[in-house]
């Protein structure tokens, strides 16, 4: 799995939100895809390691 499809959907979660630092689901999509945006190295890694071609879903 190639992380730009998991970026890709935290930023679609985080945009169908107002933006709003006190809300904590907003809150939470922004800073892991902030994080996830500047390690992407290492978070790729991880997928790598975590998710086998075989346990990908066909529409993700």
């Amino acid at each position: 799995m190639k992380v730009e499809k998991l970026l890709a959907e935290l930023n679609r979660l985080r945009a169908d939100l107002d933006k709003d630092p006190t809300d904590p689901e907003w809150f939470t999509l922004h800073h892991a895809f902030c994080f996830i945006s500047y390690q992407i190295g290492p978070f790729q890694a991880y997928l790598d390691e975590a998710i086998k071609p075989e346990d990908e879903t066909p529409d993700f």
